[in-house]
C-alpha cells in the first residue's frame, strides 16, 4: 500500500552517516507522507526502533560501527513486513544479494532521489525485462566484487578478508576505500 493512501503516517527510518544527506532525504520523505527517524549509525538505528519497528526502512550499507546488512538483519528480526531498501555508493553484486538474503525489499546504488526510493518500497517483483548489458565487467571491477564477496564471507571482518586474500590489511583498507569502476546496468 502506498504510504500516501494511508489515513495515518507510514513510518519511516533513515540511518546513513552522511548527515546533509540524511537531512535532505528527509524532507523529502516527509513530503511524500512520511513519518521519519533519523539515525546516523547501524547502532543508533536499533536502539530507536527496537521497541516500535518502522514499516519502512533506508538504510546505508557502508556506515562506521556495524555496516547496514547488520541492521537489515536486525530489522527484519523485528519485523517480517518492515519494507527495506538498501542503499550504497559502493554497489556489488555480492552485498546486493547478501542484502536480499538477509531481508531487504530493494538495493539502490547512489546517487538516488527519493521518488526512485518510494518506487522501490511498492516494487513487489523483479523485472525480467531488465535490459542485459553485453559487455563483460572490467578486471578492476571483478576485482571489486571478489573483495566484497569474499568480505561478506567473512562477516565485514577486514582483517580476516585480508587474510583469506593473502593481502596486506592496509593494502585491502585501500581498495575498500576507493569506490568500484562504473558497471552499467548489472540489473540489480
Amino acid at each position: 500500500m502506498n504510504a500516501l493512501d494511508q489515513d495515518e503516517k507510514a513510518t519511516l527510518l533513515l540511518v546513513d552517516d552522511d548527515e546533509d544527506f540524511l537531512n535532505v532525504l528527509a524532507v523529502a520523505m516527509r513530503k511524500r507522507g512520511f513519518s521519519v527517524t533519523l539515525a546516523d549509525s547501524a547502532e543508533s538505528a536499533f536502539e530507536r526502533v527496537k521497541d516500535d519497528p518502522p514499516e519502512f526502512a533506508v538504510v546505508d550499507l557502508k556506515m562506521s560501527g556495524n555496516s547496514g546488512l547488520v541492521l537489515v538483519r536486525q530489522l527484519a528480526g523485528l519485523a517480517a513486513g518492515t519494507k527495506i531498501v538498501v542503499l550504497t555508493g559502493y554497489a556489488s553484486i555480492a552485498t546486493a544479494i547478501e542484502a536480499i538474503k538477509l531481508g531487504a525489499t530493494h538495493y539502490l546504488a547512489k546517487p538516488v532521489d527519493a521518488d526512485e526510493i518510494v518506487a522501490a518500497f511498492e516494487k513487489k517483483n523483479g523485472n525480467a525485462d531488465v535490459e542485459l548489458s553485453s559487455n563483460p565487467l572490467s578486471v578492476n571491477r571483478l576485482e571489486w566484487e571478489h573483495i566484497q564477496r569474499v568480505l561478506a564471507e567473512n562477516d565485514g571482518n577486514i582483517s580476516a578478508t585480508a587474510r583469506s586474500l593473502n593481502m596486506h590489511r592496509r593494502t585491502l583498507q585501500r581498495k575498500l576505500g576507493k569506490k568500484p569502476s562504473a558497471n552499467p546496468a548489472i540489473g540489480i
